[in-house]
């Protein structure tokens, strides 16, 4: 059975990939991917946030007691010029390319444009195969309009592309107004894949402490429904690859994705809830399901219920809304 597939330029062995998580903080884990059959491996992203903290914690350690000697100062840097950034980062890309022979991810969340820039180029000196942006951002400034924002973005892609020559993929999350033009801007300023969707975490509120907390909840197969039905409207109307994320946790579900028009399936949940060696199981559900439908190839597959091939395309648009409602019988 091939089950080969290319994403942004790199071929895969598989559709399988595994995507930003805490379990690729160690290098025998990301070995164990291999070994279970990832054909690629999505690092846990960098924050800028961290980025910053680390500089101005050198800046404190290195002017500590020069108020003593003002003279010492104009031997230092100003903060704004410095810039070592989280090391342990760029050696994890490094210590993982030299363990494995998957291609490695490195995915980078920042806040401001310098912050995506600067360190996106030691990502690419590192090693890394690919960069996934990781736009999270929640906008609560009321000033602030849709197409501002947008622009932000835009601006974030446009910048990267012009510091690395790697793919980059953009993660982005579907809160958009139209999000086929965003998607079609994100590839026009540089983006050679999307991975639809970057899913946000919401908070809670503790009742016994009054203090709001941060939760983090596995996701079902039922979110999986959003990217597919994305995957399929964006299926070869772009030139840049789809990566389908959230919901897919078994074979069943990363099959439908690719039917719909992903070049890759992204795995997450569904390794922190069963274990790392659940990509075999998947790999071997898509292999046993393409074999008994007479499939050859994942090529094949991709795309043959998207928008495009679908025999009823309105069933990814508004219709879908109107037969499903139409269809409910209150019990």
């Amino acid at each position: 059975m091939n089950l080969k597939t290319t994403y942004m330029g790199l071929k895969l062995r598989t559709p399988l990939v595994v995507s930003a998580s805490p379990l690729s903080d160690s290098i025998d884990n990301i070995q164990r991917m291999e070994d279970a059959g990832a054909s690629a491996v999505v690092l846990y992203s960098l924050f800028e946030e961290q980025i910053r903290l680390e500089r101005y914690e050198l800046h404190w350690s290195m002017t500590q007691g020069t108020e003593s000697f003002p003279e010492a100062l104009n031997y230092f840097p100003e903060p704004n010029e410095l810039f070592v950034g989280p090391e342990a980062y760029l050696k994890h890309i490094q210590r993982a390319k030299e363990s494995v022979s998957i291609p490695i991810i490195a995915s980078l969340n920042g806040s401001t444009p310098s912050g995506w820039t600067s360190f996106a180029k030691q990502i690419e000196q590192a090693g890394a195969d690919a960069l996934e942006l990781n736009l999270y951002n929640i906008p609560t400034d009321m000033k602030l309009s849709g197409a501002e924002l947008e622009h932000q973005f835009m601006e974030v892609v446009r910048a990267v592309r012009a510091e690395v020559t790697i793919p980059i993929a953009v993660k982005a999350s579907p809160f958009f107004t139209n999000f086929a033009n965003v998607a079609k801007r994100f590839v026009e300023h540089g983006a050679n894949g999307l991975v639809l969707f970057n899913r946000f975490y919401q908070p809670d509120i503790e009742l016994e402490s009054l203090e709001v907390a941060p939760h983090v909840f596995f996701s079902t197969p039922m979110a999986m429904r959003l990217p597919l039905r994305w995957v399929a409207i964006l299926y070869d109307r772009l030139s840049a690859s789809l990566a389908a994320t959230s919901g897919i946790h078994r074979g069943s579900d990363a099959l439908k994705m690719l039917m719909a028009g992903a070049d890759v399936t992204m795995l997450c949940s569904a390794l922190m809830r069963h274990g790392i060696t659940h990509i075999r199981v998947i790999e071997h559900e898509i292999a046993t399901w393409m074999n008994d439908h007479e499939y050859a190839s994942v090529e094949q597959l991709k795309g043959s219920l998207s928008h495009k091939h679908c025999p009823d395309p309105s069933a990814f648009e508004r219709a879908q809304y109107m037969r499903a409602v139409g269809a409910y019988k209150a019990p």
